[in-house]
């Protein structure tokens, strides 16, 4: 008996045949393009619908289904046969990661039905980074099939273990704001809330960090060389994105303006999407990112006369707009890309965003109903006069109107405390690139500015200070107000950093808004940092507890505190991070041949190069300890607790000082590392190309980890949360999260030192004023650093007037000796290895307020106002039942009678195909959508 589809050959190319139903029913659209002798055969669309669904099964997680469709996808995708596979293990990779592509789409497209026919409000998540990390391997966890492709692939003699490696981490996103953004897709879509995330797909990550002679050197991050087989590339998805030109200005005949923008370049917006699976529910989201290419590809007269250089030029200068994350803007050229890349990224979302709306013809006023849309920093402000401009311009609504709709749909979270982080962009660039928006931002400031004046009237200050215009020293568009004009909600991202922007950042804009203003604390998904980076860890926590529901309730840890003195635990959670320091020291080893002892404190501190951070305060720490070391007699070093500092992170490219603090780390690093003397009581390590799969093995790995930037600068911090999730004790100030989760875990498993923020502009008077005693160790260690005592470099000097001299804006030496103490501690307490586990235990089970669970559900119940949506999962029949019933063959189509020699095979015998007893077991399980066009299926 054939089980294939019959295929005809016709003039006017191949047909697929099905039998047809009832000729008087609603035909399929194939019926209009069939030759007339085969009309009678074409099925209606119902039974048409019914054969899909039958066809589109879900797929089987049985080891030999997914056996069958690796080979397929390595046979019909990637050209291999067995021989060359299973040489290539990247390869297999692909092959792989398109098998758990195919579940995810089946889950992700019913998903999106699913919130379709339930008529459901969305948020859309505006971030221009998304550092998502490997797919791999946190799909197979999401998806519970970690233990099914483990066993087929090994029947295909392929050890799933050695693929993850062979997965490049996708170059989406720098630092905190990006994994933020990773955390909270993963929450939605296991918290079943209906979202989409809105990005660009980067050609060239951030960069790739070298060390080249302790300097970091910047080299192309092309991590899409080998593809990604995670995305979907949707061609079908484009939108024309219009940049420079100019404005005409209309009165028509009732006077009213009319603008229009005409003329300038335009670039193409293309679609690419990477589905999002929740864990333990079969809700799977969307990443929607957006690549640019050129409107017109080739200039094919240019080409003829011989320039082909002027021939490509279009499609160069289009493509470069996401060529790479955050170009340098030191330049005018740099800048201009920057607004470029930032208004390209939103006009093509913002129209997505209207086209599924459309979609259910409602009115626009009901918009803020249906949509929410959250801006992650300042970057995709400029969504909001886009969403304006068309608005007014192309749907014709009046200009109040549109401001409400405005209201409605905008939220806006702030992710910094630093003047210079706040987004400015020269009015007369965003004029020349973008004039119907600087028109637009114009006149929202007006009206802004006439109700600050009814507020405060005649208090030209205010005025001057709330403006969206700043007019001095260069005329510029500040984008966090307009971002907070436009909003109905702006919030911050730790207790601390929101109490210091509504009291001192933006304090008149709280008083001119109240309620506005108000904090979300940030959090981590504990699927990635801890289910996934940490696998000895959770099943340990799991066994103790008896259950895994912490991981989609992360409060459920707080239960480990009942168990924190049991001995066993105690060696178990030991024998975990042993574990897991002696996989990082064989990494190191490989990775940059130096030898770091398991035995030794893991002290790690892996974040973005940055003086406030102050790796400086940390790296002369080390030189000072390294000085202690070498003046100890052997009895005294005995005693010594030997000690691995890790440093990891990345300096922007135009970050002076902090590529020379890099510098030093370095130049540290390898005196301390062949100084034979000091046998391994120091160890100093720089982790080049730090990302996040460098931080799923630091992190499970570390003893104590340093969050000590200078008292209210760091908004919040995530890799703090990361760090105590996985038993990490922290050493750090009061400073972003770090006071919450002393809160939490209780400031005895902590190790805080360092002047609060309350009393930061003090001490920096004071120090400006040279009225700052210094301490004599610091003073000690600033005189070894300047002499080279770890090596000189020409750049040495200026590093060191960065702290002396009156300069020390970030308040290393005010801090300084409460840091000494504190070290001192961290040594004491970890030579009771019992006390040091018990209080290991005590950070782990006092997260649970830290998950990015709670911090999306805070979003949704006091900004967006989002209710979840848990979709069905897929619906299972029994087919032998459908079989004898012969269901199929009444419901699509009877038997063929007879169309020529060449068909004679039913609709039955192709439906079969995914029924197959081998295959199927019996049951099968459909998708929701079966139920879209007939009930036939509530009869199975």
């Amino acid at each position: 008996m054939s089980t294939q589809p019959i295929t005809i050959n016709t003039p006017r190319g191949s047909h697929l045949i099905f039998q047809g139903g009832d000729s008087s029913e609603e035909r399929s659209n194939l019926a209009f393009s069939e030759p007339d002798e085969y009309r009678p055969f074409i099925p209606s669309k119902k039974n048409a619908s019914i054969l899909w669904a039958l066809l589109s099964s879900y797929l089987s997680n049985d080891e030999v289904a997914i056996q069958k469709l690796f080979v397929q996808h390595a046979e019909y995708d990637l050209s291999q046969t067995y021989k060359l596979i299973s040489e290539d293990q990247r390869q297999q990779y692909v092959s792989m990661a398109l098998c758990l592509r195919d579940r995810l789409i089946e889950r992700w497209k019913d998903t999106e039905l699913y919130f379709e026919q339930n008529h459901v409000k969305r948020v859309y998540y505006l971030s221009l980074e998304f550092l998502m990390g490997r797919s791999l391997q946190n799909s197979l966890l999401n998806l519970d099939l970690d233990d099914n492709f483990k066993r087929a692939l090994y029947g295909l003699g392929i050890d799933m273990e050695n693929l993850f490696d062979k997965e490049s981490d996708p170059g989406l996103g720098n630092g905190g704001l990006g994994r933020l953004a990773a955390c909270y897709l993963d929450s939605l879509a296991t918290m079943n809330y209906p979202a989409w995330g809105y990005g660009l797909r980067y050609k060239y990550g951030l960069f790739m960090q070298k060390v080249k002679e302790g300097y970091q050197i910047e080299a192309p991050d092309f991590w899409l060389r080998h593809g990604n087989p995670w995305e979907i590339p949707r061609l079908d998805i484009q939108y024309e994105i219009k940049l420079y030109g100019e404005v005409i200005e209309s009165i028509g005949e009732n006077g009213e303006k009319s603008y229009e923008w005409n003329g300038g370049e335009t670039v193409i917006a293309v679609a690419y999407d990477v589905p999002v699976p929740g864990y333990d529910t079969y809700n799977t989201i969307n990443l929607r990112l957006w690549s640019a290419t050129a409107s017109n590809e080739f200039d094919l007269v240019s080409f003829n006369q011989g320039d082909y250089i002027k021939a490509i030029e279009n499609k160069h200068r289009s493509e470069t707009i996401t060529s790479v994350l955050y170009p340098n803007d030191n330049t005018i050229r740099g800048k201009e890309l920057r607004l470029k890349q930032q208004y390209f990224f939103v006009s093509a979302t913002i129209r997505d965003i209207l086209v599924r709306f459309k979609k259910k013809e409602y009115p626009l006023e009901e918009l803020p109903e249906f949509v929410s849309i959250q801006l992650n920093d300042t970057h995709p402000t400029l969504g909001v006069p886009e969403l304006m401009r068309i608005l007014l311009d192309e749907e014709n609504l009046e200009w109040s109107e549109a401001w409400t709709i405005i209201n409605g749909v905008f939220s806006y979270t702030n992710h910094t405390v630093l003047p210079e982080a706040l987004e400015k962009w020269p009015v007369a660039m965003l004029g020349h690139i973008l004039p119907r928006h600087l028109g637009i931002i114009y006149k929202i400031n007006h009206q802004f500015l006439e109700l600050v004046e009814e507020r405060w009237p005649g208090d030209v200050d205010k005025l001057s200070q709330l403006s969206i215009i700043e007019e001095f020293p260069q005329k510029s568009i500040r984008m966090a107000h307009l971002a907070i004009i436009a909003s109905h909600h702006v919030n911050g991202v730790a207790a601390i950093h929101s109490q210091i922007i509504k009291n001192q950042m933006f304090n008149l804009f709280d008083e001119l808004y109240p309620g506005k203003f108000l904090n979300v604390t940030n959090g981590v998904t504990p699927r990635r940092w801890l289910n996934q980076s940490n696998p000895g860890l959770s099943k340990l926590i799991s066994k103790v507890l008896d259950h895994n529901k912490w991981l989609t309730d992360l409060s459920l840890l707080e239960e480990l505190r009942e168990h924190v003195d049991d001995e066993k635990l105690q060696v178990k959670w030991r024998r975990v991070k042993r574990a897991n320091k002696e996989k990082l020291a064989e990494i190191i080893q490989n990775k940059l041949g130096i030898y770091i002892p398991s035995d030794a404190l893991y002290d790690v501190q892996i974040k973005r190069l940055h003086e406030y951070k102050r790796q400086f305060l940390n790296i002369l720490y080390v030189i000072w300890r390294y000085r202690q070391i070498k003046g100890m007699s052997d009895e005294e070093r005995a005693d010594v607790v030997p000690r691995v500092v890790i440093f990891g992170g990345k300096a922007a490219p135009g970050y002076y000082m902090a590529k020379l603090i890099i510098k030093l780390i370095n130049n540290a690093a390898d005196t301390i590392n062949n100084d034979q003397d000091i046998d391994n009581l120091l160890k100093v390590v720089f982790y080049p190309n730090y990302n996040v799969s460098a931080a799923e093995i630091l992190i499970p790995a570390s003893d104590i980890s340093q969050h000590i930037s200078t008292a209210g600068m760091e908004a919040s911090g995530t890799s703090n949360m990361k760090f105590a999730l996985n038993g990490g004790l922290i050493i750090g100030t009061l400073d972003g999260a770090n006071i919450e989760i002393r809160e939490e875990i209780g400031e005895e498993n902590m190790f805080i030192f360092g002047a609060e923020a309350d009393e930061v502009a003090g001490y920096r008077e004071k120090v400006q004023k040279g009225e700052i005693e210094l301490d004599t160790t610091f003073q000690e260690v600033i005189d070894l650093v300047r002499n080279g005592y770890v090596g000189y470099f020409n750049e040495l000097p200026q590093l060191i007037d960065s702290i002396t001299h009156n300069n020390d804006w970030y308040l290393l030496s005010v801090d300084w000796a409460g840091y000494l103490s504190a070290q001192e501690l961290v040594d004491e307490t970890y030579k009771n290895q019992d006390l040091w586990t018990k209080m290991s235990i005590l950070s782990t089970a006092g997260m649970g307020k830290f998950s990015s669970d709670r911090s999306v559900q805070d979003y949704a119940n006091n900004i967006w106002n989002l209710e979840p949506n848990k979709r069905p999962g897929p619906v299972t029949v029994d087919t032998s039942k459908m079989s004898a019933e012969d269901s199929i063959a009444q419901s699509v189509s009877p038997a063929i009678q007879s169309v020529g020699s060449s068909l004679h095979s039913s609709t039955l015998e192709i439906a079969t195909v995914r029924l197959d007893q081998h295959e199927a077991k019996v049951v099968r399980s459909f998708s929701p959508s079966a139920f879209e066009e007939t009930d036939q299926f509530s009869k199975w």
